[in-house]
């Protein structure tokens, strides 16, 4: 007689070659829509599923995991953030918890650099004059913005994607700077050509653009607040492609307001989609609806990597990606 296939319960549409393979390995319920499960249809998935595979969209608290069925040993997150979930909760109901890192790591840095390039370089406001056919024509003092050959270039969290930012920004002339909790080892601060600042306050005084690439954890929210932000210079540029808690958004609107820093680009806002309303009229501000990570090859590896970690749970293995509290 054939064992029992798993059964996997996927909260939100995944590319199609992933969803295909899901169904080839697993007995897989694939969402229908591409919205949001609601909290009702999150708690009846895990009360039927022996694996969910939720997005980091997806919250899942210690009550929802309190409502778990017996069967459920897995939740394979799609992503590389596990902060939606209460991880020790699911631990201490037994119910072992993956994600998929290391997979969006150089789209992430390909975003960082083409929000600085489009806010130093006014690209969505040359853009804007062309799509309302109001170009006249060139004038030598038209749209100047900056080259950003030369600039020193702050990474706040020098992690994987802050190690691919800096070999990125290096190919285009920056000066790297950095502030880590540990220092990288040497070896890698050579190559980059990093410098390394122990105090947060130092670098940001001295950096002309300020790329946000650190986790979101309690240590890390509003790690620019309003007194770091106005060590800053009038003429930087602050680019958010992490987690927008990390920035007073309140505060850095008034910064730009009042002329005190040059711009921003942001990819992720601190009340997760919405964005401070006051941002989206400034010609200086370069807003982006958290797609840093959306490459379709991107999103077909962080599939795979679930799927692994469903293979390998199922098979009576540790999963490769399991995330153990503690070690964020």
């Amino acid at each position: 007689m054939p064992a029992k296939r798993v059964s996997v319960v996927v909260t939100r549409r995944l590319p199609e070659p992933v969803e295909r393979r899901l169904r080839d390995l697993f007995d897989t319920h694939l969402r229908e829509d591409d919205t949001p499960m609601t909290k009702a249809e999150l708690i009846s998935a895990m009360q039927t599923a022996d694996v969910l595979v939720p997005a980091v969209t997806d919250s899942i608290d210690a009550g929802m995991l309190a409502h778990a069925g017996p069967d459920l040993k897995l939740i394979a997150s799609y992503g590389a953030g596990v902060d939606h979930i209460d991880i020790a909760s699911a631990r201490q109901r037994g119910i072992l918890v993956t994600n998929t890192p290391g997979v969006v790591t150089e789209d992430t840095a390909d975003m960082a650099m083409a929000l600085m390039l489009a806010v130093t370089r006014r690209i969505p406001e040359g853009l804007a004059i062309m799509q309302h056919g109001g170009w006249s024509g060139w004038a030598p003092t038209a749209l100047l913005g900056g080259r950003i050959g030369g600039r020193r270039l702050g990474i706040l969290g020098m992690g994987k994607i802050g190690q691919a930012l800096a070999r990125r920004a290096t190919a285009f002339g920056m000066q790297i700077h950095y502030h880590n909790r540990r220092r990288v080892d040497a070896e890698v601060e050579t190559q980059l050509g990093a410098t390394y600042w122990e105090e947060l306050d130092e670098m940001v005084k001295r950096v002309d653009v300020l790329s946000i690439n650190c986790p979101s954890s309690p240590e890390t929210f509003h790690l620019m607040n309003a007194r770091r932000l106005k060590l800053m210079k009038p003429t930087a540029v602050i680019v958010n492609t992490s987690r927008g808690e990390v920035m007073d958004e309140n505060a850095l609107v008034r910064m730009l307001r009042a002329g005190e820093l040059a711009g921003a680009g942001l990819d992720v806002y601190e009340h997760g989609t919405e964005a401070n309303p006051a941002l989206r009229g400034m010609s200086n501000v370069v807003l982006l609806p958290h797609m840093s990570s959306a490459t379709e090859e991107g999103r077909i590896e962080m599939g795979e990597k679930v799927i692994i970690n469903i293979k390998t749970f199922a098979d009576g293995h540790r999963p490769p990606d399991q995330v153990v509290p503690g070690r964020l």
